[in-house]
C-alpha cells in the first residue's frame, strides 16, 4: 500500500508527473527501436538460429539485456553493453593512472571530462563489437544485394549498430537528467521486463501439451517468489555503526550531543558488480562471433566458456563468481572511503563508542566493511549462478528466469521508488519553507 500511495502522490504532483511521463516516453522509444531491423538481414533464418540450443545458450544473456533486440538484430542489438564496458575501463584507469584519479576528484568539471572519455570509449567498443558480431555471428544471415561489396556492407551494419548504442547512451543520460531514476539502469530494466512475455509464451504451451509437468512450472514461480523476497531482504539489509557526537558550546548555544549511526549496506555496490562481471565474461562470446559456426575456436568457447548447467562450464562459472566478488569490493571501495568518513566524524566531533577518533576509527570501519562486503559479494555470485541451479531443479532448459535479471529488476524498482519518495519529500519541505 505504501508503494501505491507513493505512486499516487507522485502522479498528483505536476513536476514529478512530467518526469514520469518523460521517462516512459524515452523507454517507449527504446522499445520501438528494438524492433527496427538492421538492413541486409534475413530475419527468418536468424530466428531459426536463435531457436537452436547451442546458439540460444551462448547468446541468451546478451539477448536478455537487449530486450530481444539481438534476436531481432535491430539497431539496438548491442544494447548498452559497450557503454558499461567503457565505464568499467574508465573506473579501473582512474585507480591505475594518477592523472585520471586526480581528474575524478576535481568535482563536476572532472566528472564531466571522464564522462566524455567514457562516451568516446563507448563508440570505439561499439564499433569493434558491432563489426565482430556482423562478420562472425550474423554473416551467414546477411542478404547482400547483387553487385554490392561485402566489406562496405560490414562497415555499414557496424556503423548502424554503433549509432544505436550511442543513441541508447544519449537516451539514458536524458532519463537521468530530466526523468526519474538512473537512465542506463532503467534501459536494462525495460529490456529484461520486455522479455517476460516471451518467457511465458515459451513455457505455457509446453505445460498445456504435457511436455513440461505442472509441478515443474510451479517450482519456477516458487523459486522466483523466494528469490524476490531474498533480494529485497539483502538489498535493504544494513549494518548500523553507532555514532555519538560530543557536545560543543558555541557562544551561548550548545551543539551536538545526539546519537546517530552509519548505515553500511550488505550490498553496498548494488547491481554494478553483476553488470561489470557479465560485461567482462561476455568477451569470449564476442571473440567467438569472429569465427565461423562449427569452427574449433567457436566450439571451444561454446563448450568451456559459456554459462550453462554442464560439467565443462564449472571453471568458467567459478571464475565468474570470483570476478563478481572482486568487483563488489572494488566498487564498494570507490563509493565508501573509511578514511574520509573517519576524518569527517573527527572534524564534526563525532566518534564511535569504544573506538578512538582518527586512524582507529577508519581501521574499524574497514574491518566491518570487509566482512559485510564479503556477504554481499557471495550473495551476488549466488544470484548470478542461480539460472543453472533452476535448470537442475526444474528440469526446464529454457526457463529464462535468471537471478541476475530478477536482481536488476528488483534493485532498479527499489531505487526508482526511493527517488520518487525523495523528490516528494523534497517538494514538501520546499513548500513548507516557502
Amino acid at each position: 500500500m505504501a508503494i501505491l500511495d507513493t505512486l499516487r502522490n507522485a502522479w498528483s504532483t505536476k513536476s514529478i508527473r512530467n518526469k514520469i511521463i518523460f521517462t516512459l516516453l524515452m523507454l517507449l522509444i527504446f522499445r520501438i527501436g528494438a524492433h527496427i531491423p538492421v538492413p541486409f538481414i534475413n530475419r527468418e533464418a536468424l530466428q531459426q538460429m536463435f531457436e537452436g540450443e547451442g546458439a540460444a545458450t551462448m547468446m541468451s544473456f546478451l539477448n536478455t539485456f537487449s530486450g530481444g533486440a539481438l534476436k531481432n538484430f535491430s539497431v539496438f542489438a548491442l544494447s548498452i553493453i559497450p557503454y558499461v564496458t567503457s565505464s568499467i575501463i574508465m573506473n579501473l584507469l582512474t585507480v591505475v593512472i594518477p592523472s585520471l584519479g586526480r581528474l575524478a576528484k576535481e568535482g563536476e568539471d572532472g566528472r564531466r571530462k571522464i564522462t566524455q572519455y567514457t562516451r568516446y570509449g563507448t563508440i570505439i567498443l561499439g564499433f569493434v563489437q558491432g563489426m565482430g558480431m556482423t562478420v562472425g555471428l550474423m554473416r551467414p544471415y546477411l542478404v547482400v544485394p547483387e553487385g554490392a561489396l561485402m566489406i562496405p556492407t560490414f562497415f555499414l551494419i557496424a556503423l548502424v549498430l554503433t549509432a544505436g548504442t550511442a543513441f541508447l547512451m544519449w537516451l539514458g543520460e536524458q532519463i537521468t537528467e530530466k526523468g526519474i531514476g538512473n537512465g542506463i539502469s532503467l534501459i536494462i530494466f525495460a529490456g529484461i521486463v520486455a522479455g517476460i512475455p516471451d518467457a511465458v509464451k515459451t513455457i505455457v504451451p509446453d505445460v498445456l501439451s504435457g511436455a513440461i509437468a505442472w509441478y515443474q512450472a510451479l517450482s519456477i514461480l516458487v523459486i522466483g517468489t523466494i528469490l524476490i523476497a531474498g533480494v529485497v531482504f539483502v538489498q535493504e539489509g544494513q549494518r548500523k555503526i553507532p555514532v555519538q557526537y560530543a557536545k560543543r558550546v558555541v557562544g551561548r548555544k550548545v551543539y551536538g550531543g545526539q546519537s546517530t549511526h552509519i548505515p553500511l549496506k550488505v550490498n553496498q555496490a548494488g547491481v554494478i558488480p553483476l553488470i561489470f562481471g557479465f560485461s567482462i565474461m561476455n568477451f569470449p562470446m564476442i571473440i567467438g562471433t569472429w569465427f565461423p559456426q562449427g569452427s574449433a575456436v567457436n566450439n571451444f568457447i561454446g563448450t568451456w566458456l559459456t554459462m550453462d548447467a554442464k560439467f565443462e562450464a564449472i571453471p568458467f562459472l567459478i571464475f565468474f563468481a570470483l570476478l563478481i566478488v572482486f568487483f563488489t569490493y572494488f566498487y564498494t571501495g570507490i563509493t565508501f572511503n573509511p578514511v574520509d568518513v573517519a576524518d569527517n566524524l573527527k572534524k564534526n566531533g563525532g566518534f564511535i563508542p569504544g573506538i578512538r577518533p582518527g586512524r582507529p576509527t577508519s581501521d574499524y570501519l574497514s574491518k566491518i566493511l570487509t566482512r559485510v562486503t564479503l556477504a554481499g559479494g557471495v550473495f551476488l555470485a549466488a544470484i548470478a549462478l542461480l539460472p543453472m541451479l533452476i535448470q537442475v531443479i526444474t528440469g526446464i532448459k529454457n526457463a529464462q528466469i535468471g537471478g541476475t535479471s530478477l536482481l536488476i529488476v528488483v534493485s532498479v524498482a527499489l531505487d526508482t521508488m526511493k527517488q520518487l519518495e525523495s523528490q516528494l519529500l523534497q517538494r514538501n519541505y520546499s513548500g513548507f519553507i516557502k
